[in-house]
């Protein structure tokens, strides 16, 4: 919000005094603004959004208005302007005109771990700014003993987590072990036994600050006899809990590298860590549509439809395998059947080759997007992997 007044402020200024813009001033705008269409600097040099519109004159990198208010915790690195609004001295375009954001890139990004995590626009808050202070501060990319914390294939430390029945947040030692294949946790610091054993094949983690109500809030997924076990954890520093984040992508890369020697870096990458495809409210009703409805969590995760009673439940009261259209599984705006104790007007079907399931949106844009979201899941082929994992979920049921 501050920054969102302080560049209105600056367009009124800016105005206001454009009448008496000295004609070095001016010709240097004139240049900014023909630097921002050179290749590389029409996207913020950290998060990739389009059109910034600020600049750091002393790291000669273009980027967004919300990747500046991240640089503006690092001012005794980072010098911003605005673009368009600010004033600029020769010295100041000039250093911009010798660099701009692809020779940031190359000069920054030198040796970037193919597993590190490289934030977008849409990413949290503490992504973003973990890799703003890698790149600039830290120099990780250009000192590889600086990235040990997150590559050297053993990580051990304390995390807060939630605890599975009373909800409270409580300190826990992790052991993250590549040569085991394993992410551990022990209820005592002390303890000889792990309380949970979560196998890195099929480990997920995920930030969700908003769900969790913490900015660093992250969200760990595994599969315990074929059913999502969830666990929700986060640390005071920022860096910590992003070191654990790409340790963990650290030991799935090489784990993904031995389970598949053919595949490429850009096949394996997408397959580290994964957000969901959608999460939020919906109603359902038992098998036989007779059931009241009842309001649930949903998580699509790929192909698996998870429902919780509460966001933060440790385990999934039911899952839904969605499959291709191929396989003789479809999505239908509406319910199909009559149903009782129904809340929610905007119904989604889906058909699976042995039953239907029935759930209710509370409005209709949600139903909009829950059915795009599905159509889209159901369109794409599957693949051979997901084969298998249909038929768990047809032995289990």
């Amino acid at each position: 919000m501050y920054w969102s007044m302080r560049y209105t402020e600056q367009v009124v200024e800016r105005t206001c005094t454009m009448a008496t813009e000295s004609t070095d001033e001016k010709k240097n705008r004139q240049l900014l603004e023909q630097l921002l269409d050179k290749p590389g600097n029409g996207t913020c040099a950290d998060c990739g959004a389009p059109d910034p519109t600020w600049a750091s004159y002393t790291l000669g990198v273009f980027i967004c208005q919300s990747c500046s208010g991240l640089h503006r915790n690092i001012t005794y690195i980072s010098k911003l302007k605005s673009v368009l609004l600010d004033p600029w001295s020769d010295s100041e375009a000039e250093f911009l005109a010798s660099t701009g954001n692809n020779k940031a890139k190359a000069r920054y990004e030198q040796n970037v771990p193919p597993f590190y995590y490289r934030p977008t626009h849409t990413d949290c808050t503490l992504l973003r700014e973990q890799w703003i202070r890698a790149r600039y501060e830290r120099n990780e990319f250009a000192c590889l003993e600086r990235q040990e914390p997150y590559s050297s294939g053993y990580r051990e430390g304390l995390l807060w987590k939630r605890g599975k029945d009373n909800g409270q947040y409580l300190s826990r030692k992790f052991i993250l072990s590549e040569r085991e294949g394993v992410l551990k946790y022990y209820n005592k610091h002390d303890a000889k036994e792990p309380k949970a054993v979560m196998k890195i094949n099929t480990l997920n983690a995920t930030f969700q600050p908003t769900k969790i109500g913490n900015a660093h809030g992250l969200q760990l997924t595994y599969l315990n006899d074929n059913s999502t076990r969830n666990i929700f954890v986060y640390h005071m520093d920022g860096k910590e809990m992003v070191d654990w984040f790409n340790a963990i992508r650290a030991a799935r890369f090489h784990y993904l590298q031995v389970a598949y020697p053919g595949a490429s870096i850009s096949d394996l990458v997408p397959q580290l860590t994964r957000n969901y495809i959608k999460e939020g409210h919906m109603e359902k009703t038992g098998p036989k549509h007779k059931e009241g409805f009842k309001k649930r969590w949903f998580t699509l995760d790929d192909r698996r439809l998870m429902y919780f009673k509460d966001p933060l439940d440790a385990n999934a009261r039911g899952e839904v395998f969605i499959g291709s259209k191929e396989n003789n599984y479809l999505v239908l705006p509406g319910l199909s059947s009559p149903c009782q104790g129904l809340n929610w007007r905007f119904g989604v079907t889906i058909v699976t080759p042995d039953r239907k399931f029935l759930f209710a949106c509370e409005t209709e844009a949600e139903q909009r997007d829950w059915l795009a979201v599905f159509h889209r899941v159901v369109n794409r082929p599957m693949l051979p992997q997901e084969y298998a994992v249909e038929a768990r979920f047809k032995h289990r049921s």
